[in-house]
This record gives C-alpha cells, sequence and structure tokens, in this order.
C-alpha cells in the first residue's frame, strides 16, 4: 500500500509542476492521500444526520428557518454603469494582449483574467458576497451605450425562450473548459472571447437588459450563486439569514430555469470526473501514458453532453417518486419548487473542486497584476501539497464545502416541500428519495475529490 502511495505521490508532483498549471483551463492534477474512506465516510454520515434531525425538529422551526433579520434600508446601487465600463475596458485590453501579448498562459493576462480571476474567484465570490456579477460584467457595457446614444431594443425578447439561451451559452463555455484542446492558449482564447462577447452584444442590441438576464450563461450562474449568500437586498432593505434564505422567499423557477440549475451541478461534476483514473479507464485510456486533451475529445464531448441529461433523469425520479410515496400530483410545480435545493450542491463542488486550484494561480494572477501595476511579485509555490498537514487543512475544506452544501440542500428542500405538501410527515416522507439521492451524491463528490487523477 505504502508503495502504491508512494508512486501516486510521484505521480502528483509531477503533475504540479508550474509550467502545467494551466493544463486544465486553470486546474492543476494532484492527489491528497489521507485516510479518504474515513473523511467520505463522516461526510455522509453528517449528511444522513441531518436528514434524521430534519424530519425530528418541531414544524413550525422548520418553517422559520429561512426567515431573515432587518438590517435597514438599502439605497439604489450607484457606479454599476462606471465599474461595468471599467470592466470591459479590461476586457478588451486583455484580449489585446492575447493576440499580441506573451503565448505563456501563466503570463498573459487574458488566460488569468477569464480563468482563475473569473471562474475561479469571481464565481465563488458571487455564492459569499452577493451579486458582485452586477458590477464587474464587462457585457452590460453594451447597455450603457445603448442608453448614452438613446437607442432602445430592437425586439421584445420571446418568453417561450425562458433561460433555453443562457444554458446553451453555459454548455458552449463548459466544452471550452473541459473538451476543447488549448483552452488557455492566449490567441485562442481571445477569438473565443470575442465571440461570446459579439453574441452577448447582439442580444443585448435586439433584446435589451432581458438578454444578459436570459441569454447569458455565466450572468445567470453566477445570479443564481449570489442568491446563496446570507446578505442580500430584498425590497429596497439589507437582510441576513441561512445561506439561500432568497432563494426560499422567491417564487418557483420555469422549467427551463430549473433544468440550468441541475445543469450547473452536472456540468461541475462532469468537470471533476473526466479528469480521474476511473474516467480513463472508462473510456479505454491509460492515464499514465496520457498525450494531451487531443486525445479524449470524442469522449469527453459525449460526456459533456450526456451529464445534464443523466442527472434530470435521476432527480426527475427521485422527486417522482416522493410523490407516489405521498400519494400526491403536482409533478411540474415539484421539479420546479424543489430545483433550487441543487444550487448549495452545485456551489459546494465548484469550489472545493477548484481551491487548490485557486491556491496555485492565484499565485500567478498576483503576479501579473504586480508586473503592470508596480508591485512587488512573490515566487510562486506549490509547496503545500507535499506536507501532510497542509494538505489535511486543503482536504478538510473541501470536504467542509461538498457536506455544507449538501445539508444547506437538504435543509432547503424539506423547507420547500413543507410549502407543497402541508404538513412536516408528508414533507419528510415526499423528501426520502431525494435525500437519498442527495446523500447518494455526497458520497460520489466527495469520491471525485479523493480520487486520482490523469489530466
Amino acid at each position: 500500500m505504502q508503495r502504491q502511495l508512494g508512486q501516486i505521490a510521484a505521480l502528483a508532483a509531477a503533475l504540479l509542476v508550474p509550467g502545467q498549471a494551466l493544463a486544465h483551463a486553470s486546474e492543476g492534477g494532484f492527489v491528497l492521500l489521507l485516510p479518504t474512506d474515513a473523511y467520505i465516510a463522516g461526510g455522509v454520515a453528517s449528511v444522513l444526520a441531518t436528514v434524521v434531525l430534519i424530519a425530528l425538529i418541531p414544524e413550525g422551526a422548520a418553517r422559520r428557518l429561512f426567515r431573515t433579520r432587518d438590517l435597514g434600508r438599502a439605497g439604489p446601487p450607484r457606479g454599476v454603469a462606471v465599474t461595468t465600463a471599467l470592466s470591459a475596458l479590461l476586457l478588451l485590453w486583455a484580449i489585446s494582449q492575447g493576440f499580441a501579448g506573451s503565448q505563456d498562459p501563466v503570463k498573459n493576462p487574458l488566460p488569468l483574467l477569464v480563468w482563475t480571476g473569473l471562474w475561479l474567484f469571481l464565481v465563488a465570490g458571487c455564492g459569499v458576497f452577493g451579486d458582485l456579477w452586477r458590477w464587474l460584467s464587462p457585457f452590460r457595457a453594451t447597455l450603457g451605450v445603448m442608453r448614452l446614444f438613446g437607442l432602445r431594443p430592437l425586439l421584445r425578447y420571446p418568453a417561450r425562450w425562458g433561460y433555453w439561451p443562457a444554458g446553451l451559452s453555459y454548455l458552449a463555455f463548459a466544452g471550452v473548459l473541459m473538451v476543447h484542446i488549448a483552452p488557455t492558449d492566449p490567441d485562442r482564447l481571445a477569438w473565443m472571447v470575442l465571440a461570446y462577447w459579439g453574441v452577448t452584444a447582439l442580444g443585448s442590441a435586439l433584446f435589451g437588459a432581458r438578454w444578459l438576464l436570459r441569454g447569458e450563461g455565466l450572468g445567470v450562474l453566477m445570479h443564481l450563486y449570489a442568491q446563496l449568500a446570507p446578505l442580500r437586498r430584498r425590497g429596497g432593505r439589507w437582510r441576513l439569514g441561512l445561506p439561500g434564505w432568497d432563494l426560499d422567499q422567491s417564487r418557483a423557477p420555469s422549467v427551463s430555469l430549473a433544468i440550468f440549475m441541475l445543469m450547473s451541478l452536472a456540468l461541475g461534476s462532469f468537470d471533476g470526473l473526466n479528469e480521474t483514473f476511473r474516467w480513463f479507464g472508462w473510456i479505454g485510456m491509460n492515464p499514465l501514458e496520457f498525450t494531451g486533451r487531443s486525445a479524449v475529445v470524442g469522449p469527453n464531448l459525449t460526456g459533456l453532453i450526456l451529464c445534464g441529461p443523466l442527472l434530470v433523469l435521476l432527480y426527475a425520479a427521485s422527486v417522482k417518486a416522493g410523490l407516489i410515496l405521498v400519494e400526491a400530483g403536482g409533478f411540474g410545480a415539484s421539479f420546479r419548487v424543489l430545483a433550487p435545493a441543487i444550487l448549495p450542491i452545485a456551489f459546494g463542488y465548484h469550489a472545493a473542486h477548484y481551491l487548490p486550484a485557486a491556491l496555485v494561480e492565484g499565485q500567478y494572477l498576483w503576479n501579473m497584476v504586480a508586473h503592470h501595476l508596480g508591485l512587488r511579485e512573490i515566487t510562486v509555490s506549490t509547496g503545500f501539497f507535499n506536507r501532510q498537514a497542509s494538505v489535511r487543512v486543503i482536504w478538510l475544506s473541501q470536504a467542509a464545502a461538498v457536506v455544507l452544501g449538501h445539508v444547506l440542500a437538504i435543509v432547503m428542500s424539506h423547507v420547500a416541500a413543507l410549502r407543497l405538501h402541508g404538513s412536516h410527515g408528508r414533507a419528510a416522507l415526499s423528501q426520502a428519495p431525494l435525500a437519498l439521492f442527495m446523500i447518494f451524491y455526497t458520497l460520489f463528490g466527495l469520491w471525485l475529490l479523493a480520487s486520482p487523477r490523469g489530466a
């Protein structure tokens, strides 16, 4: 066993060479040499205990879980036009650097801003601090230009489109992240960012702000994660409550938005699965002889396309099974009302999955900023992956993010079920299949974090 662990450690060290830090769109490979079976069992037990406690607490207490505290009046947001305009200028400069600057992904500003600044830090920041994307989205600059010249949207956004355009754009983004052979190549990335921005600008010109709320995938994802933040502006007041209270107090999402929520979990999970030795075994490839992303484009694209429908089917089956247990109808309403409870799981896994990458690539991001602002640069280090104490802290932080996400999901799901079924007992019974689904997904998420990786 010790010999095998030594071999895995050697592989992990090879994958952590600084020049490879951006090999998977801002993620390096590593293995945590800890008693993972014990940690996984503990995590699953914590989620299972939460299910039991939720079923036993008084009904009145359960209904009050997402009450909020009023912290005072919230004035209208000021300066959004300025911050989004500056963000647009920053992105334009980064795109120009993608074409003309260094083609080293750990030095060029564009890959660092897109894959590290935006995808690692900004997405996580929205789930903790609220809708930062509203202030930092460069794509809102199109609306600012339209207002400046007195232009109005040319068309009305078709209601039947729902959030399907956002789902497609998010799927395209995930395709670049997980399937494209060179997602961090500055020159190629510059063209892809321009294409994404061009589609978004066209949508904004045609349909106005509604396109940013319905058709721009990254914006929709970050807005949803922002609703998990404990401090939120609502009804002109600042309110503080249990994370996810804003989702609990919002009306049920449409079918298209509910499916988008499920997609966020499916694509995030596949982003971890497609790097594991198990996945390489399934597609018939030796991970120790991995020749590059071009060798797995087909299998990864197939997995990317199928993971969303598969998760939707599993979730729908769990919801339907719960309704059968309580002899109730209303599958469509239940599907929509319970879907927001998936978001804490998706966000928790995003934070856990990218934590090690953020620790490394955050250093490259700082050095890029420091270089252009004349600040002191630091020596990039991955030494904390070689010490058991620091690795233990990293793993515990990852496991905590996954487990807490599932615990919050179960709480949100039960409170939503109370609204659907009226009584505590019926709600608990209807949630049994979905709770079982979440328990197994906890096991799956922790297994993904602990699995050896080959890409």
